[in-house]
């Protein structure tokens, strides 16, 4: 008897591996398990619900349920996994099980929270769900501090901005975005940000916070003590490895796998937030697409080997959006800076003078897809 193919996980990793499973294969049987209701939004646009006043269940595109009838599916919501026997090749929760003949793992990532006292104060903004738990306050508050000055945390302090909120950001690192690009790039991005009055604290370290009459009291270090209405993590996600661990699965930073998407287990694959690919966690929407491409048709016994090339990355800062790809973060590059009133473009030289790596800036993004052909892997 045939269990088909079971998948954990709701997010877009999956939903997008159902899709082109289903393109190729009406019938085949599939399941979903999830621990949230299943509907279908688009994760991005939780950057900038507040500027545009969206609720939580404005952001739904389609139902479980009508997820379900369309791609001819079992969904299992608000389920909560809580063992993988891979021996037996058994699904269970708490109370149900669910056999099958390959297992797919989409559970994505968590927000990290600084380890601090008082952490349980802080917010985190990682799925519809968690965002319909805190948008009355959300809306409320007029004070607000992201902790974190990396994507997601420069995405939000945009957002909140545009608001009319007063925002404060801090990180321990000397300038924006700085897992993504040296400070001479990012510098354009942050002098936007606070002309805007976005308040940067960084090389700053964020020692606690407690909650008071008025809202929460945030202490820093070299004694410095302010008080916002709410406290965001943005400090970077954790790929979600815990069922793969008790399975046995290999596991690093995240889920590791081959490039057929294959974990040590030769009856699970793993993709999405929580797979680590030659040895990165790629949370990233292109290379998400190209792993559920390749992964549909390894599950359908038409194996192939996943192939990225040079990728595009969106900053979705609204007045003043940025892309790159390449390594930007490559100590050895020589950057040349063009700048003016419409826009930037950075590009990185290594010592060969081959483009490794570029940044373009509002008006000067047109130019994002020429230079991608010039880069040099």
């Amino acid at each position: 008897m045939s269990h088909g193919i079971v998948i954990i996980g709701s997010g877009f990793a999956a939903r997008q591996l159902v899709k082109n499973l289903r393109k190729k294969e009406s019938h085949l049987p599939l399941t979903l398990i999830a621990a949230d209701s299943m509907d279908e939004y688009n994760k991005p646009d939780l950057s900038h619900v507040i500027s545009r006043g969206q609720r939580a269940a404005d952001l739904t595109l389609q139902t479980a349920g009508d997820f379900a009838k369309q791609y001819n599916l079992r969904l299992f919501p608000q389920t909560r996994v809580t063992d993988i026997d891979a021996a037996a090749r058994m699904v269970k929760s708490h109370d149900q099980h669910w056999p099958y003949d390959k297992l797919v793992l989409a559970t994505g990532a968590t927000a990290f929270v600084p380890p601090v006292p008082g952490s349980e104060l802080m917010i985190t903004l990682n799925s519809q769900q968690e965002y319909g738990a805190v948008q009355a306050s959300l809306f409320d508050a007029r004070r607000i501090l992201i902790v974190g000055a990396g994507l997601i945390g420069t995405e939000l302090a945009m957002d909140f901005c545009r608001a009319g909120k007063t925002v404060t950001v801090i990180d321990s690192a000397a300038s924006i975005l700085p897992s993504l690009m040296p400070p001479e790039i990012s510098s354009r991005l942050q002098h936007r940000l606070t002309d805007m009055g976005v308040h940067l604290l960084l090389k700053s370290q964020l020692q606690s916070l407690e909650k008071t009459a008025c809202g929460v009291r945030v202490r820093l270090d070299r004694e410095r003590v302010f008080e916002v209405d709410a406290v965001i993590a943005a400090a970077g996600l954790h790929p979600e490895t815990a069922l793969a661990r008790r399975a046995g699965l290999n596991i690093n930073r995240g889920v590791v796998v081959d490039a057929t998407l294959q974990t040590s287990d030769p009856a699970i694959y793993a993709l999405g937030d929580c797979a680590e690919i030659n040895g990165k966690i790629l949370p990233f929407l292109q290379p998400i697409l190209l792993s559920t491409l390749t992964l549909a048709n390894t599950l359908l016994g038409q194996p192939g080997r996943l192939n990225l090339p040079p990728m595009l990355m969106k900053v979705k800062t609204e007045d003043l959006p940025l892309q790159l790809a390449g390594d930007t973060c490559r100590s050895d590059l020589q950057w040349r800076l063009e700048t003016s009133a419409d826009g930037m473009v950075a590009q990185g030289f290594d010592g060969e003078a081959k483009l490794r790596a570029f940044v373009v800036s509002e008006g000067k993004m047109k130019q994002a897809f020429g230079l991608l052909k010039q880069l040099s892997v």
